[in-house]
Parts: structure tokens; C-alpha cells; sequence
């Protein structure tokens, strides 16, 4: 499978490396265009192609890893989305540091304002809550696999989520709806940067 990224910012970089680790395609995109992503690339090495947004928004499953607030820009003037699956890594915070200058939501959670930005698609909310050097570096330990939270509506886009977290080395748990189980891993939330392990029995 040939998965998107909208996005090339640490989050981003972690997951296509462990995605290129296990065989995966990657297309990835920023809001500078290709031409600005040699470096990125080369140092990715094969199996990444940088694209436009446009083109990472047409593959079967893309990730979103955009600071929040430049989430309506990234996601506006994409082709329709079509029933493909968006994984939300976002966090609602205005810096890369997910717990400075986190957005007032006033009762909503996250995920709920980005289902609005991509209609049409099969949104779960995935990977918010790990460290991007852990992501990057550290899916398992000698006791067990890291665990990556899941929420969402769609089980078909929750299970196929799954497939691919446990393929690049993690322990998906599935936390339920997109509201509750998104708000569980939210800023905020009780589950929000967390380390866990799911232990080896």
C-alpha cells in the first residue's frame, strides 16, 4: 500500500520512517511543494516521493500531522475524499510543543472540528499521543510493544489503522467512538502522553 502524508514535520518523519521500514510506499507533502523536500527525501531514502497535497489526500490511507492552526489551509482545495482513511495525529495546541499554548475547545473535542475539515473521509484519530522520538525509534521494548490509541466511527477504518500500527511494531487500542475515545486522547484527556507498553504474555 502507497500511504500519504499531509505533513513533514517531526510526527510526520517518524511515521514515514517506520513506514518505509516495513515495506509501505509514502507519498509526502507540506505546503511548500515538493521541490522543498530534497533533503527530506534523501535522508528517508527510497520508497518516499514528495508531492503536492493534492496528490497525498488521493492515497487509500493518509495521515494528517499539520500544526493545528495551519490545518484549514492544508486541508482546503483537496479532491473529494471519497469514503479514504484519514489518520488525525493532530493535537490542538498553537506550537510544536503539544502542551504550550494548547486551543480552547469549548466542550469539543479535537477530532470533531477535524472531521468537518476532511467531509467524506473515514476519519480515526491515531498517534497524538506518543513522542515522535518513541514513533520514530523506540515501537518496542523487551517486555512488550508500545501502544498507539485509536478512536472512531468507521470499523473498516479503525481495523485497516490497526493492521498498519501493528505492522510497523506497535500495539493499537482501540478506544471506541471518535467523540469519547478521541476525547480520552485529546490534550487534555487522561490517555494524553502516555507511554505505555503492551506486555508480552
Amino acid at each position: 500500500m502507497e500511504i500519504g502524508i499531509i505533513g513533514a514535520g517531526r510526527v510526520a518523519k517518524a511515521f514515514a520512517r517506520q513506514l518505509l521500514n516495513t515495506g509501505y510506499k509514502v507519498m509526502i507533502s507540506n505546503s511548500r511543494g515538493p521541490q522543498s523536500m530534497h533533503s527530506l527525501v534523501k535522508d528517508l531514502g527510497s520508497g518516499v516521493k514528495a508531492v503536492t497535497t493534492q496528490e497525498a489526500a488521493q492515497a487509500k490511507m493518509v495521515l494528517l500531522a499539520v500544526q493545528w492552526n495551519h490545518l484549514p489551509l492544508a486541508l482546503s482545495n483537496l479532491p473529494p475524499w471519497e469514503g479514504r482513511i484519514v489518520i488525525d495525529a493532530t493535537n490542538p495546541s498553537l506550537t510544536c510543543e503539544p502542551y504550550v499554548n494548547a486551543v480552547d475547545l469549548d466542550g469539543r473535542t479535537s477530532s470533531e472540528f477535524v472531521a468537518e475539515l476532511v467531509p467524506g473521509a473515514r476519519l480515526v484519530k491515531a498517534f497524538n499521543t506518543v513522542y515522535y522520538k518513541f514513533l520514530e525509534s523506540y515501537q518496542q521494548e523487551n517486555h512488550g510493544r508500545r501502544v498507539i490509541f485509536i478512536s472512531g466511527d468507521d470499523r473498516y477504518a479503525k481495523r485497516e489503522c490497526s493492521e498498519v500500527v501493528k505492522r510497523i511494531g506497535f500495539m493499537p487500542v482501540d478506544l471506541g467512538n471518535l467523540v469519547n475515545g478521541g476525547r480520552m486522547q485529546q490534550l487534555g484527556g487522561p490517555l494524553a502522553n502516555l507511554n505505555l507498553l503492551h506486555l508480552h504474555k
